[in-house]
């Protein structure tokens, strides 16, 4: 990869893990379903007009806005209302590659390899370190919302490489159009009429998820993928949770107890085991297997 598009993978990386803290912010301003509603709102108007179509089945879109969409994003917002740090979601998240890779099994027919097993039995192992730390105390029940969070990232994975867009950035504009209607629609049914109060924190917080974070950050990845294979792309999205730590104990005081960072060994090893070839050259079969496997679609 050449020297700025490095740069930009790991600066996109930094923006998608400091968005955990800004949703942070975001949440203490708005209702967590409205605030995903307006997320989806402000990234796909006005771009909707001047994208032109999604390129692909709008069935596909649909699948996809309700999985990667509605459901991820709810869940997600949900969960850390409850409780759950910014900081410790954007590591918690990150199992959505397991959850894809189990997916894809079922639904695919995809053929799982013993190293991916491997790699999901490392990183559920952190998963397991969180959990008990979780159960001394902690918020278990927005921590559960966020693992049902990453299991609908996982099918819009799924998803998105069912549909196959040409264009991701375009696709994602419609994906935001598609779970717009219904998120605003479910705010209003579970959370009512919104009383709102304009401040500067909340709009800041809602325009950089749904212009920087969404329109932009896909904007980047799609030109990324563009020039380099997904393989060599996709294990940048390991420094998100690395960056959404570090950002979340920086400017919100969230501690990082050393639990936290064996969790976060074990689980960003895991999914980077998992996910990557050998260096050796493998059976023929496996190498046809890992090139049909579904790619680490973002979503932050």
């Amino acid at each position: 990869m050449r020297t700025r598009h490095l740069f930009l993978a790991i600066g996109l990386a930094a923006v998608w893990g400091f968005n955990f803290v800004v949703m942070e912010a975001g949440l203490r301003h708005f209702p967590p379903l409205l605030y995903v509603a307006l997320r989806f709102v402000l990234a796909a108007f006005p771009a909707l007009l001047f994208v032109g179509g999604p390129g692909v089945p709008w069935r596909r879109v649909l699948v996809a806005g309700a999985t990667l969409g509605v459901t991820q994003y709810s869940l997600l917002l949900l969960g850390m209302r409850a409780g759950m740090p910014a900081g410790l979601t954007s590591l918690v998240v990150q199992v959505q590659a397991v959850f894809t890779v189990i997916l894809a099994v079922f639904l695919l027919k995809e053929r799982i390899t013993a190293r991916r097993v491997t790699g999901m039995g490392i990183a559920f192992a952190g998963l397991v370190l969180i959990a008990v730390e979780m159960g001394g105390g902690g918020p278990v029940g927005a921590f559960v919302l966020v693992l049902g969070s990453a299991l609908g990232w996982a099918a819009g994975n799924i998803a998105v490489r069912k549909a196959s867009p040409p264009d991701s950035f375009r696709f994602m504009v419609w994906l935001s159009a598609m779970a717009a209607l219904p998120m605003l629609g479910l705010s209003l049914l579970v959370e009512g009429v919104p009383r709102l109060e304009f401040s500067v924190e909340g709009s800041l917080s809602v325009l950089y998820v749904a212009l920087i974070s969404t329109l932009g950050g896909f904007g980047v990845w799609g030109f990324l993928l563009k020039h380099y294979d997904a393989s060599i792309v996709a294990p940048y999205s390991l420094l998100v949770p690395v960056f959404g730590m570090s950002s979340a104990a920086l400017f919100t005081g969230e501690p990082i107890s050393t639990v936290k960072l064996a969790a976060a060994a074990l689980i960003i090893s895991g999914v980077l085991y998992a996910s990557t070839r050998p260096r050796r050259t493998a059976p023929a079969r496996e190498e046809a297997s890992d090139r049909k496997r579904p790619e680490n679609a973002l979503s932050t």
